[in-house]
């Protein structure tokens, strides 16, 4: 069979699989449409799944044929068209809608026991008497530590429906005493904007972490408090934003955008154009913008970014976005199974697409887009950010910007390597646990700190750094070429060791303001002549 009729054949049966799916609203869409196929080609398809099942020398499972024609079918459409297998759609779900039920308790595994790291503000957990270090060892009756414990497992465990128990065997390490807790579960928010505060009497700063059905909301909220604290100049950090709803993007792009404004429009098979324009409403269309991004900026993202760029709204900082200009709708199959299918290009105002290259059936290969960016130097120098002349748009104020691969910022801000490799390639796997023991330590004189004395006045100690750095020393300087001998990298360190800790003290907002002091991106908007300095 040549590769052209596997291709068809899978195809085929991939059609049948979604014969009456119906197709939900995601990505502010609202129609319904069902796909099928004639009757004699149906038959076809279901006798050979059926021959296969019935006759085939081992034993399969026909669901798992389903699943994986599926699969390939997407693998050869584009990137960003997926399939999501029952078991995995509440998980992708709790992600846009913004909320989830269970206890509220943030957990990690240290050593061999998962640990309470905080729990949320008001939860279930809280209102329970859950604390700090406390150790899970039975969740009801299923045994829950050891080294082969799976997170996932655990946190499945502790979800479940709102208003239902569930009883935790806890131990707390400062009363050296093993007890229960009983916890009724509830619905519980995910934080979309994780952090708003003032840099000074007039520059607010706002963290959108995604775009899930509360983030408009939460946004608003943010900017009405730094507004009623003097706040004339935004700074929006989108940095590792992938996107979310697209309706969200929109909402939040009109609090900056006059009425009338295109926000942006999408392109769909046959031309259809929808346009998507500001309100009247808009809380922030006079103030001054200046929005962060970087290389995993994504979709939604992208979008808020452009509508402003291309409006002449917003400066952009930092580095090239990422490139996803599809919009994806979401499709419901029979057994539950959700398929998210690409079904337009979206545009920003200039009329740039800002999806980035990709070659049908290559996913693997364009995912390796940050990695390339790397290589090639673009992360690092802005001249090596690859544009397209025939691509060369215009704002109203005569601004050149570019389509075809992602937002190019305003100014320019590269990536440093140290920060590279504390944050993506070591931080995630050593500090976190580091901290995780400092803290079990030292909890309860950590515990005098209000937030704001901690910010101002806790300093990491020097034993405590050089304790980190003879641990890892071998694994930083020689596995990931970080030269731990700088006083800028022993700053560095030390200001993320900080700002975990006020973490898992406090939560985001503390650690946002404790890591944003040496931030380059915000140093270089605060470096620029139209802007106050900050305190």
């Amino acid at each position: 069979m040549s590769n052209k009729q596997k291709a068809v054949y899978i195809l085929f049966i991939g059609i049948a699989v979604v014969l009456g799916m119906s197709i939900g609203q995601i990505l502010n869409f609202d129609h319904q449409a069902e796909i099928g196929l004639s009757g004699s080609k149906k038959d076809k398809i279901n006798n050979l799944l059926r021959y296969i099942k019935e006759e085939y020398v081992d034993t399969v499972q026909s669901d798992s044929i389903v699943d994986v024609v599926i699969q390939d079918i997407l693998k050869n459409l584009d990137p960003h068209s997926v399939y999501i297998p029952k078991n995995e759609v509440a998980r992708a779900e709790e992600e846009l809608e913004g909320s989830f039920t269970g206890i509220g308790v943030l957990f990690q595994q240290y050593r061999d026991t998962f640990t309470v790291i905080r729990p949320l503000e008001n939860s279930p957990a809280q209102k329970a008497g859950l604390k700090a270090m406390d150790r899970i060892l039975l969740v009801d009756k299923d045994t829950v530590y050891g080294k082969h414990v799976d997170i996932n497992q655990i946190s499945k465990k502790i979800k479940g429906h709102a208003g239902t128990p569930v009883t935790l065997t806890v131990y707390r390490k400062s009363l050296d005493s093993i007890f229960k807790l009983k916890i009724v579960r509830n619905t519980i928010p995910l934080v979309s904007v994780p952090a708003h505060f003032m840099l000074n009497d007039t520059l607010g700063f706002i963290k959108i972490s995604t775009f899930a059905e509360n983030t408009y909301d939460e946004f608003h909220k943010a900017v009405k408090t730094l507004k009623a604290k003097g706040m004339t100049a935004l700074i929006l950090d989108l940095r590792d934003n992938t996107g979310g709803l697209l309706k969200q993007a929109d909402l939040i792009a009109d609090e900056f955008l006059p009425n009338g404004k295109l926000i942006f429009f999408t392109k769909d098979q046959r031309g259809h154009v929808k346009k998507v324009m500001a309100t009247a409403r808009g809380d922030f269309e006079n103030g001054q913008v200046y929005v962060l991004i970087n290389e995993n900026s994504a979709s939604a993202s992208e979008i808020v970014t452009g509508a402003l760029q291309d409006h002449d709204k917003a400066t952009v900082v930092g580095r090239r976005s990422y490139g996803k200009g599809l919009v994806q709708r979401e499709i419901t199959l029979n057994d539950g199974s959700k398929v998210r299918l690409t079904t337009a290009r979206y545009y920003t105002p200039t009329g740039r697409s800002i999806q980035r290259p990709y070659k049908k059936g290559h996913k693997q290969e364009y995912e390796q887009d940050f990695k390339n960016r790397r290589y090639n130097g673009e992360l690092y120098y802005k001249d090596s950010i690859p544009i397209v002349d025939s691509l060369k748009y215009t704002t109203p104020k005569g601004k050149v910007v570019y389509g075809g691969g992602g937002i190019i910022p305003d100014i320019f801000v590269p990536l440093k390597y140290d920060d590279y490799i504390l944050k993506y390639a070591y931080l995630n796997r050593y500090l976190s646990d580091f901290i995780t023991d400092y803290l079990d330590r030292h909890l309860d004189s950590l515990q005098h700190y209000t937030p704001e004395a901690f910010i101002s006045d806790k300093q990491i100690e020097e034993d405590l750094y050089q304790s980190f750095k003879t641990k890892h020393t071998r694994n930083l300087q020689a596995k990931h070429r970080l030269n731990t001998k700088t006083k800028k990298s022993k700053s560095h360190l030390k200001r993320l060791m900080k700002a975990l800790l006020a973490r898992d003290l406090y939560g985001s907002n503390v650690y946002y303001q404790i890591l944003m002091q040496d931030d380059p991106m915000l140093q270089k908007i605060i470096s620029l002549k139209d802007t106050v300095d900050v305190k």
